[in-house]
Parts: structure tokens; C-alpha cells; sequence
């Protein structure tokens, strides 16, 4: 009898295994497949705000949160800075940061939070972000970089990625994004994101540095080709689905940035043009509604509604009554006591017969 039950037991704990393990791939999975076209980090743009609204236009794609520092986590207020709702699933942050111990703790704090990825940045040129030792400044110290993800691969079971550039000033793209990329590689991180441009930490400024470096597309193949099954990820001036799918049979995935921020609507066709999803992409009628009931649950947290509708401005581009849209959420919405009868006002103004969207 008492074998009978330690058996059982076994099988219990197996079959709770066996679950849970099913869960961890189910995970890696998704994570894996939605890395096939993400949406950058972008500071003071990609907020909860913003991915709740790319998320009513994607289910797919891959969200990221803006640079966190590990500080700020460490520090500050956690529910703030890594609150985000449950349907912008799959979302991965992003941290800043260069001190090993500081990051793990910031990944344990993360974790808490469910992200389904960890990014670290070692691409951003903003002075303040080189003046607290991260971004694209790292790119200098590949084995500070090193001994930081293998902080924070310790800290976690959730993939850990990298965000770089193909590298900084002076550097060789060649030589030296090898030698960086083949000093962290044995950390164990699970992704690779390259924007394809060299950061000019001194005499550009960040803007300068979105547009002046010149992109080197082919420099990011050959580090995929030479990586293998690396995943390798490009993010960089793609400004459309056409232009990231020539990418597709070379590279493990695409990001796009400011090509998705201000032309939003682009998103709804993501998951029909990269994932093969044959159902039919959001519609303006369904922005509206998906977005009109989230500004009324979050005035009842104290959210003013031109936050969330700052994000929302280039949804109606190329539409007749694009401008009256803009309008009426850049300027309505920042009248005190604010609801969403502005955005459904904003929609009013569209033309959308003229336009044959629904």
C-alpha cells in the first residue's frame, strides 16, 4: 500500500511538472514567434497608454515598454513604472543600467510583474543616458556588458535580450560589433536586436543620431549569417511591412519604431502580412470603441485623458477630416475634466465613406 502511494505521489508531482514545463514552452513559443515584428522601445512614447492602443491593433507583434533604469526600479515606484495591462501580452521591458548587481536586482523586480522578456540597452546616445554609464556608451565595454546579462540571466528564468547598435564613434562596424557581440554571446541571452546605424556619442545629438549615421542594412545580415542560429533582429529606418519583409528571409525578425508611432494603422495589417493570421485586421470603428472604453477605466484611476490620446494622433493620416481629428484630441483633450466623448467626437470627424474604411 505505502509504495502504491509514494507512486502516486510521483505521478502527481511529475504530471505538476509536466504542466508547468508545458506552460514554460507554450511561453518560449510565443515569445519566439511574436519577435518576428516588434515595436521598439521608445522613451516618453511607448507607454502603457500607447502599447494598450498597438496591442487593439496587433495581437501578434512584440511590445516594448521604454527604457526603465535599474535605479528607478530599485528606488522608486514600481507600480508606476511597470504597471501595464494584461492584454499587452507578449510585452517585454526594456532596463538601462551598468551596474551588474543593480540589474539583477531590477530583473528579480520585473519578474514580479510577468514580462515575458528582459532587454537590456545598450543602444540609446541621449547625453542622459551616457551620463549614467548606459546605452549605446556600453558598446565600449563589452565585458562590463557581459558581466551584467550574466547578472541578470542569474536573476531569471525570463528570456534576457540585447538591444544594440552595429557601434558607437570611432569603433570598426566590423571587428568590433564582432568582438561585442562574441564577449556577451556566452551569457546565454536569447535575442539579439541591432539598429543598423553607428551611434555618434560625441557632436550628434540623439535626434541627429535617429537619421545622420547612415544605415548599414548588410552589416546586420552578415552578423546573422555568421551567427547562425543566433536569433538576430533589425531594428532602423524601416518605415513600412513592405520594406520589413525583404528582411524576413534573412533575419530572424524586424523592429519597427517611429514608422509605428506615427503611422499607427499600419499595425492593423502586421498580423495578416508577417503572421499568416487570415482574420481581418482592426478597424477605425473598433479603435474607437477598444479605446473609448479604456479612457473611461482609466479616468477612474486618475489618468487625464490627453495621455492616453496623445498616442492616438496618427491614426486618421491620409483620411479626409485628419485634421479636425488631430485637433480635437490634441486640444479637447486637454481640457480639464476631460472624457471620451472627445475621442468619439475625434472619430465623428472622420470621413469614413469617403475614406471606405469602416
Amino acid at each position: 500500500m505505502e509504495t502504491w502511494r509514494i507512486g502516486l505521489n510521483l505521478v502527481a508531482k511529475w504530471s505538476a511538472h509536466a504542466i508547468v514545463q508545458h506552460i514554460e514552452d507554450t511561453k518560449k513559443n510565443v515569445i519566439n514567434q511574436a519577435r518576428r515584428l516588434s515595436i521598439a522601445p521608445m522613451m516618453d512614447w511607448t507607454d502603457r497608454h500607447c502599447r494598450y492602443l498597438h496591442r487593439q491593433l496587433t495581437g501578434r507583434a512584440l511590445l516594448f515598454t521604454e527604457m526603465v533604469t535599474s535605479a528607478a526600479l530599485v528606488h522608486g515606484d514600481v507600480e508606476r513604472l511597470l504597471g501595464y495591462d494584461d492584454s499587452e501580452h507578449p510585452v517585454a521591458v526594456q532596463l538601462g543600467g551598468s551596474d551588474p548587481r543593480e540589474l539583477a536586482a531590477a530583473v528579480a523586480i520585473c519578474d514580479r510583474f510577468g514580462y515575458d522578456e528582459i532587454n537590456l540597452n545598450v543602444g540609446c546616445p541621449s547625453d542622459r543616458v551616457q551620463s549614467g554609464k548606459f546605452g549605446a556608451c556600453l558598446m565600449a565595454e563589452p565585458d562590463l556588458v557581459a558581466r551584467c546579462l550574466a547578472a541578470m540571466r542569474e536573476a531569471t528564468d525570463t528570456p534576457v535580450t540585447v538591444k544594440c547598435r552595429i557601434g558607437i564613434d570611432d569603433q570598426d562596424s566590423e571587428a568590433d560589433l564582432d568582438r561585442f557581440v562574441d564577449t556577451i554571446l556566452p551569457t546565454g541571452i536569447a535575442a539579439l536586436y541591432v539598429h543598423a546605424r553607428k551611434a555618434w556619442l560625441k557632436g550628434l545629438s540623439p535626434k541627429e543620431n535617429r537619421d545622420i549615421p547612415p544605415l548599414d542594412y548588410g552589416r546586420v545580415h552578415r552578423l546573422k549569417q555568421r551567427l547562425g542560429d543566433v536569433p538576430v533582429f533589425l531594428n532602423g529606418g524601416i518605415k513600412s511591412l513592405a520594406e520589413a519583409v525583404t528582411h524576413l528571409d534573412r533575419l530572424d525578425g524586424v523592429m519597427l519604431g517611429r514608422a509605428a508611432y506615427h503611422e499607427p494603422m499600419i499595425l492593423a495589417e502586421v498580423d495578416r502580412a508577417i503572421f499568416g493570421d487570415p482574420a481581418a485586421p482592426a478597424t477605425l470603428a473598433d479603435i474607437e470603441a477598444a479605446m473609448t472604453a479604456y479612457a473611461e477605466q482609466q479616468r477612474g484611476r486618475g489618468v487625464r485623458l490627453n495621455q492616453i490620446t496623445r498616442h492616438m494622433l496618427g491614426l486618421a493620416n491620409g483620411l479626409p477630416g485628419a485634421r479636425r481629428f488631430r485637433q480635437i484630441l490634441s486640444v479637447e483633450a486637454c481640457r480639464p475634466g476631460a472624457g471620451p466623448e472627445v475621442i468619439a467626437a475625434a472619430f465623428a470627424a472622420i470621413d469614413r465613406m469617403a475614406a471606405r474604411v469602416a
